[in-house]
């Protein structure tokens, strides 16, 4: 499941200077404070995702897409087009993971963490309490198809947590997080790029439901 690197978008030397956003505070904080606010209005989220993952030891970067799924404050999915099949679903007490693509024949099923920053929560773990959890630095102003974004660098004071830094996209005129990049603790690069994002809309229960196929083994973890 862990699918392919892309290349970050860059602003050019006249966008820097005819845009406004190069004025932007190099202060991260109220950007992150304007992030949490975005993600406390929001029930449910829904968007598309294109994720790459890079990783240095197993050659060329794997990519997957699909659509992702939340309800605050413990259901979280992401159903895969690519590849068709796969699905990862937090029905608020467990967490599924199955990967037919991968490992036909099994699903691996964890309990959810009642408290902790690393429960099915991608984008909450980043911008909830972020002034307690990160030391953070502003990277730079960019712009994306949706508009223009505020860059902002995280390092988690929490050394055991499974990662060692990330970078956020935080959209400057909704505050919605539009892309991720985290560095995993074993060197390993996932980028998440949000697309077409929808705020408390609608979204059917059964997107929050996993029942293993008959033939598929649990595993516990």
């Amino acid at each position: 499941m862990d699918r392919a690197a892309g290349l970050m978008l860059a602003l050019t030397a006249v966008g820097l200077l005819v845009n406004p956003a190069r004025l932007s505070a190099q202060d991260p904080w109220p950007v992150l404070d304007r992030a949490s606010a975005a993600y406390q209005r929001a029930r449910t989220f829904a968007a598309d995702f294109v994720q790459v993952v890079a990783n240095p030891m197993l050659g060329e970067p794997d990519t997957t897409r699909g659509r992702l799924y939340q309800q605050r404050p413990n259901r979280f999915a992401m159903r895969f087009t690519l590849p068709r099949g796969d699905r990862i679903v937090a029905d608020g007490r467990w967490l599924w993971l199955y990967t037919p693509s991968t490992t036909p024949g099994q699903v691996i099923r964890s309990r959810i963490p009642e408290n902790g920053t690393t429960g099915p929560n991608l984008i909450g773990q980043f911008v909830e309490r972020a002034r307690e959890r990160y030391r953070a630095r502003y990277v730079r102003a960019d712009s994306t198809g949706a508009g223009w974004v505020d860059v902002i660098a995280l390092t988690p004071r929490d050394s055991s947590l499974p990662y060692s830094g990330a970078v956020v996209w935080v959209g400057r005129e909704d505050g919605l997080v539009r892309r991720l990049e985290i560095t995993e603790s074993g060197g390993q690069l996932r980028v998440v790029i949000l697309s077409n994002l929808v705020e408390n809309a609608a979204v059917a229960a059964r997107e929050f439901r996993f029942t293993p196929p008959a033939s598929v083994q649990v595993v516990e973890q």
